[in-house]
């Protein structure tokens, strides 16, 4: 009779362990989605701010090059050599005065089943006409 009892009591014992594990394991997979959902999303910033840095790049070459063929254009830029998949870069710079352009840039990046857009304005200011140094600040309030 005794044999029964303690039959019984380790697997009731071996049920609450397993259920423990199982309890661990349910924690754990919900802070491994956060985790990766963070990762994803600080890769697809950085991404992001590559290529408004390219943009902003090839809009302060135009400028300086007087391209007049780019200005009041929106340009898709070919970003496939930066490496980010499903990667989009589109340029749009106004006509330049002597003090500088206004540059709107839109970005799209993807990542599992995260997407980022942006959509910004910049100033590309023109500080003196004998440098080469540019300097764009974004726009307030996206104007």
């Amino acid at each position: 009779m005794k044999q029964l009892r303690d039959n019984g009591f380790v697997l009731i014992l071996v049920i609450m362990v397993m259920a423990v594990i199982a309890l661990e394991m349910f924690v754990l997979a919900s802070i491994a989605n956060t985790m990766q959902f963070q990762s994803n999303t600080a890769y697809l910033r950085a991404c992001e701010r590559n290529l408004v840095a390219s943009g902003l790049a090839w809009a302060k070459q135009n400028i300086q090059d007087k391209g007049r063929e780019t200005f009041d254009k929106m340009i898709q830029l070919d970003v496939t050599e930066m490496d980010i998949r499903d990667a989009a870069l589109e340029v749009t710079i106004s006509m330049p005065s002597d003090k500088g352009a206004q540059v709107r840039i839109s970005t799209s990046c993807s990542r599992g089943r995260q997407t980022l857009r942006a959509d910004d304005q910049y100033k590309i200011e023109l500080y003196d006409k004998q440098e080469t140094t540019l300097r764009a600040r974004k726009s307030p309030a996206g104007h």
